[in-house]
């Protein structure tokens, strides 16, 4: 049998197409999301005041991400439209987490596998509980994989290592105080040197999901109060606000959403485990 002319076996497509989107989301500075003992703390180098990394998705669900920002704000926006919608419909604790995990890994493994080039993206929904137990942490690849993750999770270009040194050191019940410090320290470690940056707040995107807030659990921390948290005598003691009045989030409604997040509210099937090996 005669093979046509540029044909290229499925398997390896599927392997340029995974080398392609590793080696964008490589380039990306690392995100840290980590449990402590009051919820969930979001840490992100980001030099940027305008584009964020981390964003409020619903009243107990926030998203992090890294790789190319248009792909993956694309994604937080139809995140957000979902979970209005749901919300709207049936009840506000009718929106979970896993609910938004399936539909991002659907649509994310839609767009690997049927279009010219996949999404240099990988992204993590978490879902803070009444307890510590009830937490949820769901990272999500660029081929739609799904991992429920436990306490901690790193992405990025330094992601191996940050998650090495956190199996290490991170442990249940961590303070938000002690959970900043370590996330700051392993996102300044240089991952070939081992030189250690010294990370200030203005280089920091810093948000935390609060167990004890009410209903919408979203803050993102001011540079005063992060100051304040690493010690380094830049604020002037007092938080200055969260970022985000409660009651107010930006103008979302200009950028169309990919098809199959906004579509209906039919609660998707749980998340599968990640057996892709990626």
């Amino acid at each position: 049998m005669t093979m046509p002319f540029g044909y290229v076996s499925p398997e390896q497509l599927m392997k340029d197409r995974a080398d392609y989107a590793r080696k964008g989301i490589a380039r990306g500075r690392s995100v840290v999301v980590l449990a402590y003992d009051d919820g969930i703390l979001f840490v992100a180098e980001n030099l940027s005041r305008a584009l964020h990394k981390i964003s409020e998705i619903y009243d107990r669900i926030a998203f992090a991400a890294v790789g190319k920002y248009n792909e993956f704000e694309n994604l937080r926006i139809a995140g957000v439209r979902l979970a209005d919608l749901r919300g709207y419909s049936y009840d506000r604790r009718d929106v979970t987490g896993r609910q938004l995990a399936n539909a991002y890994a659907q649509t994310l493994g839609t767009i690997f596998t049927q279009e010219s080039k996949p999404y240099e993206v990988e992204i993590v929904v978490a879902e803070v509980g009444e307890t510590a137990e009830q937490d949820q942490i769901y990272r999500l690849t660029y081929d739609g994989s799904v991992a429920d993750e436990h306490g901690f999770v790193a992405m990025g270009g330094q992601a191996d290592q940050i998650t090495t040194a956190l199996e290490e050191r991170w442990r249940a019940g961590l303070t938000l105080t002690d959970a900043l410090a370590l996330a700051v320290e392993l996102l300044g470690r240089d991952p070939v040197s081992g030189d250690q940056r010294s990370l200030t707040a203005s280089q920091l995107e810093v948000a935390v999901l609060e167990r004890a807030r009410p209903r919408r659990k979203f803050r993102r921390l001011s540079a005063n109060a992060m100051s304040r948290l690493l010690g380094q005598g830049e604020g002037n003691g007092e938080d200055d606000g969260d970022g985000e009045p409660a009651g107010q989030r930006p103008d979302e409604r200009d950028i169309s959403p990919p098809t199959s997040l906004a579509g209906g509210s039919h609660e998707p099937p749980g998340p599968a485990p990640n057996d892709t090996g990626s």
